[in-house]
């Protein structure tokens, strides 16, 4: 409710709504300082008259040192202010309004704590001995007694303060930049509860005393405890709910939030970033998850722009530490695809054009590819070649690849174009790798295999044939598929012809209800 109804003001006051937090300071502490006086009076038990003089100029004196210490903190205030009235302000002029919000009730409190209370005890403590004819020993024991509702006051004014500025802080911290300079100024979370504590603590004590010895008259000892016990009890509750309330909104609120957000990222949102409401410890946590959250999205972006230019599975096996920098050898299936023809279309109509049938006739071959397991290891001309088995390993790259093909023919034959394609496939043992120099690396595939699988492909104009294979890549697949040999061909740089065999009937792939490929039995 109190987050509720402090928005609600700021929203009403804007630049003036810090100087109605001091109101509000001035008011809770000349209220703990009147009650305090009352209290103390219990002790003594002065005639009502005395007990109020005591307790007006205890209130004038708390209320005059109050103003005058936010009277020395007006320049913060007034650059806060000045913050808040700028339409389009700097990175720098935000960073420094935060740093501003987040410390200005700290250092008003630790300039000014010590000489509010001497200001404010010392003359109240005077006064009593004075009017409720204590001597020095009361004088004594007022002062001291004195100086445990003034340590209250200020805590509790600190906190109310801190929780008051929130609106003002989560406002400014909503334009800071990511990687904004931290530094940790406010008061230590450890610190915090050390002074807290024993000022809530020490505070319930005394008046419970009070309170005891005005109610106990010449009560037996077991009216004395009864007594005791439950004014202890209510006090303790009391006290103890107020200090919750407070401190929660400076210690679990910020967790809360970061929590929040920490569930937005599980969910894929790599925009969430949390508030940075204080400078200390848990304002840390948060720009240090805002940082992460920054990170984590340009990782993202990365990847994203990288996968435009690399296989998008390459992409995840390397930012994820899968590919060995090192080459090794691994059995695979190569596939190689070329456009029948290509070099007479791209004489007859414009170079734009060109590249946008290009592009488009490769937006039906990749994600085929892609949908079969393998990764498009480069794109050649007009042609592609494409590896399965490698980097992962696949049991059944041979029908993969043979499966992609046949789809990826069928897929451009039905396209608009007017183009048809062919393509080759051969398997065995290659090197792979990340292979390149000066900077620049490619996962690929080199050796035997790769050249034996571009002459394949060549061989499809003699044969006349979509699609063809080795026989080495027929002995290795693992499902049922009807070829028929075509022969052998004479391949480039091999001293024997090989045999190579085509698909006979159409391509053994179907697609589920939502357009995927399904690889077939």
């Amino acid at each position: 409710m109190l987050d509720r109804l402090s928005r609600r003001a700021y929203a009403a006051l804007g630049s003036r709504y810090p100087v109605a937090v001091v109101g509000v300071g001035v008011v809770e502490t000349v209220f703990v300082a009147v009650v305090s006086v009352l209290v103390l009076g219990l002790f003594f038990r002065p005639d009502l008259g005395s007990v109020l003089a005591v307790a007006g100029l205890a209130a004038l004196l708390t209320a005059s040192s109050v103003t005058l210490a936010a009277w020395r903190a007006r320049g913060d205030r007034c650059r806060l202010g000045d913050w808040m009235r700028l339409s389009r302000p700097t990175p720098r002029e935000t960073v420094e309004a935060w740093e501003i919000a987040t410390t200005l009730t700290l250092e008003q409190y630790r300039r000014s704590s010590p000489v509010v209370m001497v200001v404010s005890i010392v003359p109240t403590a005077v006064a009593a001995a004075l009017l409720w004819d204590i001597g020095w020993n009361g004088l004594l024991a007022v002062t001291l007694a004195g100086v445990i509702p003034g340590l209250y006051a200020t805590v509790l004014s600190y906190s109310l303060g801190e929780r008051l500025l929130r609106p003002v802080v989560e406002h400014v911290a909503s334009e800071l930049p990511d990687d904004f300079s931290f530094e940790v100024r406010g008061l230590p979370l450890r610190k915090r509860l050390m002074l807290a504590v024993p000022a809530y603590t020490t505070t319930s004590a005394v008046l419970v005393g009070g309170l005891v010895g005005l109610g106990v008259g010449e009560g037996s000892p077991s009216s004395r405890l009864l007594l005791t016990v439950v004014l202890s009890l209510g006090i303790g509750l009391f006290m103890s709910l107020e200090l919750t309330g407070l401190l929660s909104g400076s210690i679990t609120r910020p967790l809360l939030d970061v929590r929040e957000q920490l569930a937005r990222v599980r969910d894929g949102d790599l925009t969430a970033r949390a508030p940075v409401v204080s400078s200390d410890e848990l304002g840390e946590l948060a720009r240090d998850f805002n940082t992460m959250a920054r990170g984590l999205a340009e990782r993202e972006e990365l990847r994203e722009h990288f996968g435009t230019y690399v296989d998008r599975e390459i992409v995840r096996l390397i930012l994820a530490g899968q590919v060995p920098q090192e080459g090794f050898e691994v059995e695979v299936s190569v596939l190689f695809v070329d456009v029948r023809g290509f070099t007479t279309y791209a004489e007859s109509v414009p170079a734009p054009q060109v590249v946008e049938t290009l592009n488009g006739l490769f937006a039906e071959m990749v994600p085929v590819v892609e949908a079969f397991g393998g990764h498009v290891d480069k794109f050649i001309g007009d042609g592609l070649m494409a590896v399965f088995g490698a980097p992962e390993t696949q049991v059944d790259h041979a029908d993969r690849a043979l499966e992609a093909a046949r789809m990826i023919v069928d897929a451009v034959h039905l396209g608009s174009t007017g183009l048809r394609v062919a393509a080759g496939i051969n398997s065995g043992r290659v090197v792979a790798g990340p292979i390149g120099g000066a900077g620049r690396l490619n996962f690929s595939v080199i050796g035997d295999v790769v050249n034996v699988a571009a002459r394949v492909e060549a061989a499809t104009r003699e044969t006349g044939d979509d699609v063809l294979v080795t026989a080495a890549t027929r002995s290795l697949l693992t499902r049922s598929h009807e070829l028929v040999s075509r022969g052998e061909v004479t391949v480039k740089g091999k001293s024997r012809p090989l045999e190579v065999w085509a698909p006979l009937t159409s391509s053994s792939w179907d697609t589920d209800t939502d357009g995927q490929a399904v690889l077939g039995a």
